[in-house]
């Protein structure tokens, strides 16, 4: 990146996505952060040396972004947005992080003529496994996209999709799904409970299990339906346990409707 970056928003995933980009080279004189909490702006001033100001009407009336980053709450974005029209032209790229908030939602605040990448990241990004997922608009650029591919590695995987619509399948199954696999080392250490072991060590099992077997995942090229097997001895006591669990009222079932449930809450969301 050339040019200066606006990060609007410096909270857990504004602070992840910073780190991640000092990281990998953008220069802390390069990024000018707007956080209005002043406890945390003064946080991120003192570990990365950014420029932080608590509103955008602080930023230099002179000042030309490349890049501005959404990264406020959704809730709070039609009090913010407005602020950052100034900086619309083919030459700056606006990327947003904020769910729920459509491309056509940030064009009629910033102008049809502004090139929008809207994302859907998820909350592992904190720790620089996350995976997000971006829809540009065709106002987009390759070059830009590429900067907004380059930016979103910082703290993880990316993958990117032309249907806006798909974005909404996204949110329910990665942008939730770090909740539903805390649910499961939730009902997992429950469970053990119920079978007579102690609380401390049910849930010491259960989180270092979840853990463990998510970072096989990461590392081994095997499908996930090959690792399963792999653990699972005939006529043993996994076999035992995944003949209920993948059984018609299993797990299965229950993910398809939570998908569905998720995926037409955010359509209600989009809309």
């Amino acid at each position: 990146m050339r040019g200066s970056l606006v990060l609007v928003g410096g909270g857990k995933m504004g602070g992840a996505m910073l780190a991640g980009w000092l990281a990998r080279g953008v220069k802390p004189a390069q990024v000018h952060v707007v956080e209005p909490d002043q406890g945390r702006a003064d946080a991120l001033k003192k570990e990365h040396g950014v420029s932080v100001y608590a509103d955008g009407a602080q930023l230099s009336a002179t000042l030309k972004a490349e890049v501005v980053v959404l990264a406020v709450k959704p809730q709070s974005m039609d009090a913010v947005v407005g602020a950052y029209r100034r900086f619309t032209a083919p030459d700056c790229l606006f990327l947003s992080i904020a769910a729920g908030k459509t491309i056509a939602y940030f064009e009629s605040k910033l102008g049809a003529e502004a090139a929008i990448v809207r994302s859907m990241p998820n909350t592992p990004a904190a720790v620089g496994r996350g995976i997000t997922v971006g829809c540009p608009n065709k106002r987009v650029s390759p070059e830009q996209k590429k900067l907004a591919d380059d930016l979103l590695k910082s703290v993880g995987e990316v993958a990117w999709v032309e249907q806006e619509e798909l974005l909404d399948a996204v949110t329910a199954v990665s942008g939730g799904g770090p909740a539903y696999v805390f649910l499961l080392a939730e009902s997992l250490a429950a469970a053990g409970v119920a079978s007579g072991l102690p609380k401390d060590l049910a849930e010491r099992l259960a989180r270092v299990t979840v853990a463990g077997a998510g970072e096989l995942l990461h590392q081994s090229p095997d499908a996930p339906g090959t690792l399963r097997k792999n653990v699972t001895s005939p006529a043993g006591t996994t076999e035992r346990a995944l003949n209920v669990l993948m059984g018609p009222d299993g797990w299965q079932k229950l993910l398809d409707k939570a998908i569905a449930a998720a995926t037409a809450r955010s359509k209600e969301l989009s809309g």
